[in-house]
């Protein structure tokens, strides 16, 4: 894998601006361990290798069980590997990520707003849409993960 461009050089404004959402979400209500798990499957999904690289390193780091993380492709088979709360977040970073798929159907919105508050569920979608955006970068560009880069 071939790294295109540095994408945060060639328009530091534009990175930086997404990087302020970034801080934002880490200042949510919403845990850390949360809003990566979601940033992992939402990479998963758009085949983004620098951020599923990223995102299962900073899980790990937070101290997520190797068994929990290999479970995330799959989580709606993996029983009570996932809390309620989690099992809701995966399934609404699902569906919005694939909306052009889903239309978001009104059943996938009701689930996520039974367990998220209106604040705590807009910060997660506005995760969903910045890893979305991230993931977009790193595939157009080929951002290079630290597993190839060490190899």
């Amino acid at each position: 894998m071939t790294n295109r461009i540095d994408y945060a050089k060639a328009s530091p404004e534009g990175y930086k601006a997404f990087g302020g959402v970034y801080v934002t979400l880490q200042k949510s209500s919403l845990p850390n361990a949360l809003i990566n798990l979601v940033y992992l499957r939402v990479s998963l999904i758009n085949g983004c290798a620098f951020c599923i690289d990223m995102h299962s390193r900073d899980l790990l780091k937070s101290g997520l069980a190797v068994d929990k993380l290999v479970l995330v492709p799959v989580w709606r088979d993996a029983g009570k590997v996932f809390t309620a709360r989690e099992q809701a977040a995966l399934a609404w970073a699902e569906t919005v990520t694939r909306v052009a798929e889903t239309g978001i159907p009104d059943a996938d919105y009701q689930a996520a707003a039974a367990e998220f508050s209106e604040s705590e569920l807009a910060d997660l979608t506005y995760a969903i849409g910045l890893m979305n955006a991230f993931n977009r970068f790193g595939v157009a560009f080929r951002s290079t993960p630290a597993a190839v880069a060490k190899a």
